[in-house]
């Protein structure tokens, strides 16, 4: 991205009353942020869902100068952007309405590997939680996934070291700017996170961990992940709410059950209880609900390609299923670059021509 469009970027990110939602239209409707700031107001007060309310205070050309200053430490400090509309930009979060419009990124991050879940839970975890972190993380270590967290106590950091012993990517999620760490005696941790994934944070440098930030914060490490795992959870907590956001996105959620006397169970049993996520009590059980495949250096066998007359995005996906087999929506998603909003309009399609099928766990595959 040229650095005149990042600005204009930065700017239409801090700009009173537009937020996420409501700058990607603008984007959409005009082209390019720059283009958002030189086209008339009254035409953009037309947009759907758009009115002059929202853009009060677009033109308040404070945002361009807060925006070059923050650009100024984002060079400083060699982060990453990763705008909505890059390649960078986690795919599964690209999908979420209301994800950010950009993101700033530090350390090794590496989406190559689709297999991305998310682990939450408490902040006064048990030696239940904690010994179910180790086992859980060490049985998955084969598949190689990347584990996503927000770097809380308890649990969060617990994901994190446990992933990082274990030689697997983690990606910490921030409520917070670069310029500090929450909590402060996590700060011991950054250099190993760096080293082994990094750092996301939607929020410019010196912004403080107010509480709202954590729920922002709660939606990407939901969005971007294929599977949201709650360890343990009180009756209330964060982690119920990054549970119902994974729900929103209809992804998959996993809980950890355990005994109904347990303050700290409360929360997963009422998931499991409520059909909000589904029970977990060792790794196979993700393992096997998401139809994880171990590689194999054996190359898989092509079918023939049957005489079908398929729309362009259909047969793209046909393609796909013809050369990889029985697949999840959220991996067909991945590499057919297809939302999944419309990608299951697709396949429901392609079902009722009789090309494929549907299979438990969201996987589908062609019918020879």
């Amino acid at each position: 991205m040229l650095e005149e469009e990042l600005i204009a970027v930065l700017a239409l990110q801090k700009a009173k009353g537009v937020g996420d939602i409501i700058a990607k239209k603008l984007i959409t409707h005009c082209g390019s942020a720059q283009n958002v700031f030189a086209e008339k107001k009254l035409l953009l007060e037309k947009i759907n869902g758009v009115g002059s309310e929202r853009l009060k205070y677009l033109n308040d050309k404070k945002y361009f100068k807060l925006a070059e200053k923050e650009l100024s430490y984002i060079q400083k400090n060699n982060l990453t952007t990763c705008y909505y509309q890059n390649e960078n930009y986690p795919i599964r979060l690209k999908q979420c309405i209301d994800a950010p419009l950009l993101m700033f990124q530090d350390g090794n991050i590496n989406l190559e590997n689709p297999k991305v879940i998310s682990i939450v839970g408490t902040r006064k975890m048990t030696l239940y939680g904690r010994d179910f972190v180790n086992q859980f993380i060490e049985e998955l270590q084969p598949y190689n996934p990347i584990i996503v967290s927000g770097f809380a106590y308890g649990v969060d950091i617990t994901a994190h070291k446990v992933a990082i012993k274990n030689k697997l990517q983690t990606i910490v999620v921030l409520a917070h700017g670069f310029e500090q760490i929450y909590p402060k005696s996590h700060k011991k941790h950054v250099h190993q996170v760096n080293e082994n994934g990094g750092f996301y944070s939607e929020f410019w440098h010196n912004e403080d961990p107010l509480q709202k930030n954590f729920l922002k914060r709660n939606r990407i490490v939901a969005g971007m992940s294929e599977a949201t795992i709650i360890i343990e959870s009180a009756e209330r907590g964060g982690s119920l709410v990054t549970a119902d956001i994974a729900n929103s996105y209809s992804r998959d959620v996993f809980a950890v059950p355990g005994r109904s006397t347990d303050s700290l169970s409360k929360g997963c049993n009422n998931l499991i209880k409520t059909n909000k996520a589904g029970i977990l009590t060792s790794a196979k059980d993700l393992i096997d609900a998401l139809n994880w495949e171990l590689k194999s250096n054996q190359p898989k066998a092509i079918q023939k390609q049957l005489f079908i007359d398929l729309p362009k995005e259909e047969q793209k996906v046909y393609d796909f299923l013809v050369s990889k087999g029985k697949m999840h929506i959220d991996s067909i998603a991945l590499d057919c670059n297809i939302p999944v909003y419309k990608l299951a309009t697709l396949l429901f399609n392609m079902e009722m021509k009789g090309v494929i099928r549907p299979l438990q766990g969201k996987l589908f595959e062609v019918i020879n």
